[in-house]
């Protein structure tokens, strides 16, 4: 990926729904599962540090918390939704696989005719990957203003997944790489990005390394399955172990790009949120303070493309993030693939 030179963040903005799903409740529903493997109750939040996420109502597709978003973040930017000329949808949930989501998020959003849209998809990093492309664009000349939306849908997974594990068949390893579909939750996030020059005090987004170690494409799988809910198998050991190696060969290269960019200079970090093991590694692995990070994932879970714009909208909220202080934004996402990004603020 090449540097930036005049592109900003102008706004950011999220959509959380109300309806909370712990994860004492999931192991509730779980009983006769765990009685018969004597698994100890409190494992799952024990394993993955979450104690909650949240859902949205059952039949929310998601194009309709996509546009949530994408109208907030308009509203909120102070634009009218005529100025935007590329939206993008970059979700893992999707309404169907044609035509792309982003025409549905297009309708309901109310964009102009004139606005290109299509959907971008890539596991959890798409977020970040759409924000590169807009980059590019707005370096370029080709546009002013560009969003990019994404919903996440996690409940019909987390639903197939609690029925699949009451299977009286199943055993403590086979258990295993249904696990991780349980940590998944909902959400939605919105972001529009402009010429710098149209929103001087906003953060600038400057630029960041992306790697891809595909031979590892197998380790997380989820396709749609006859009752049209998502089913997911991960070897979530192994995921967890790889995304790090590819973590730590990414900053490297990153470092390389953004030669003064590092942990004594750099004032906070916001990345994908997995889970408290995946944490705890990462940074211990590329010898990052864990204290500048941000987190989300115990009360929101993972919410794939969601998570890390949700916890970089969360710090800010919070003022966790100050003007003028450098971030690293630390995408991940099966495939495997990862990208670090450099957002002055």
């Amino acid at each position: 990926m090449t540097q930036f030179k005049n592109v900003a963040l102008h706004s950011l903005s999220y959509v959380l729904p109300d309806e909370v799903l712990s994860s004492t409740a999931i192991e509730e529903k779980l009983a006769k599962t765990y009685t018969r493997l004597k698994l100890p109750e409190g494992r799952l939040e024990l394993m993955t540090g979450i104690k909650e996420r949240r859902m949205w109502p059952k039949g929310t597709r998601a194009s309709q918390a996509s546009a949530m978003a994408g109208k907030k973040v308009i509203a909120e930017s102070g634009l009218k939704a005529e100025d935007i000329e590329v939206m993008m949808h970059c979700a893992v949930s999707r309404d169907f696989l044609e035509p792309a989501t982003a025409s549905v998020v297009h309708n309901l959003t109310g964009l102009s005719s004139q606005c290109q849209i299509f959907d971008v998809s890539n596991a959890c990093l798409g977020f970040l990957n759409s924000i590169s492309i807009l980059a590019g664009m707005i370096d370029s000349g080709q546009i002013k203003y560009g969003l990019v939306v994404s919903g996440e849908n996690g409940r019909p997974l987390v639903e197939k997944t609690i029925d699949a594990l009451l299977d009286p068949g199943l055993t403590r390893k086979t258990i295993k790489p249904q696990i991780a579909s349980l940590t998944i939750g909902c959400g939605a996030a919105a972001a529009v990005l402009c010429h710098s020059s149209l929103a001087p005090q906003a953060p600038r987004v400057l630029g960041g390394s992306v790697m891809t170690a595909s031979e590892f494409s197998d380790l997380c799988e989820g396709d749609t399955s006859d009752d049209s809910r998502l089913s997911m198998a991960t070897d979530s050991e192994k995921l967890l172990n790889e995304g790090v190696n590819l973590a730590e060969q990414t900053y490297a290269l990153f470092r390389d790009e953004f030669s003064d960019w590092n942990d004594v200079n750099c004032q906070r970090y916001i990345g994908h949120q997995v889970g408290l093991a995946h944490r705890n590694l990462l940074f211990d692995r590329l010898k990052l303070s864990i204290e500048k990070d941000y987190s989300t994932f115990e009360n929101y879970g993972n919410i794939g493309s969601v998570s890390l714009p949700l916890t970089l909208a969360l710090a800010q909220e919070k003022q966790f993030i100050k003007k003028g202080e450098r971030v690293t934004l630390m995408g991940i996402g099966s495939g495997i693939n990862c990208m670090f990004m450099a957002l002055q603020c």
